[in-house]
């Protein structure tokens, strides 16, 4: 039986492998290349199909390729994390949106499996396969009623989500509860 503190070292570091999925994906639909670049280890490489390179490489990729695209969404699903000392390994599934701004979106889903690396106590990607398990295409909805219904999203760093503190600066006409 393991005791309670190497229990609590392995919840740790399990959620900081998440974290780093998740910073991924937050990276990659912000088009930050620096934010994806934290992800990985000066020396990983990724294979992520028609790109095998650095993590920042990636990035600067994804962005060149999703520049005709609206909006992109990159959702984390199942993972499972062995680990191993200072090396762990992962699988996680992931389901991808792309937004195309007139025609045809797209849906992709896959997993990520990676190698981790703890380096001076930090999770970081030291190596990737990107698997792609299933696309597909849909006529993209008419979106421009849902556009002036909702709060308008950005590929970039001045998307709502960096905002801090965040604020609510929309107000609906004649509804007092949603107006600040």
């Amino acid at each position: 039986m393991t005791d309670i503190s190497t229990q609590l070292r392995e919840l740790l570091d399990r959620q900081a492998i998440r974290d780093c999925i998740y910073r991924y994906a937050r990276g990659i639909d912000r088009h930050d290349p620096d934010l994806v670049a934290s992800c990985y280890h000066p020396d990983a490489i990724d294979d992520h199909g028609s790109y095998v390179g650095p993590g920042r490489g990636l990035a600067e990729d994804a962005i060149a390729n999703h520049a005709g695209l609206l909006r992109t969404q990159h959702h984390i699903t199942n993972q499972v994390v062995e680990l191993d000392g200072d090396t762990a390994h992962s699988e996680t599934y992931y389901l991808v949106v792309h937004r195309a701004k007139v025609g045809t979106s797209e849906f992709f889903s896959g997993r990520y499996v990676d190698r981790f690396e703890r380096r001076d106590g930090e999770w970081r990607i030291a190596a990737r396969v990107c698997l792609l398990e299933a696309g597909i295409d849909v006529q993209t909805t008419d979106m421009e009623l849902l556009d002036q219904l909702f709060a308008p999203g950005s590929k970039d760093s001045s998307d709502i989500s960096y905002q801090r503190p965040l604020r609510v600066a929309r107000t609906t006409a004649g509804d007092p509860h949603l107006t600040q």
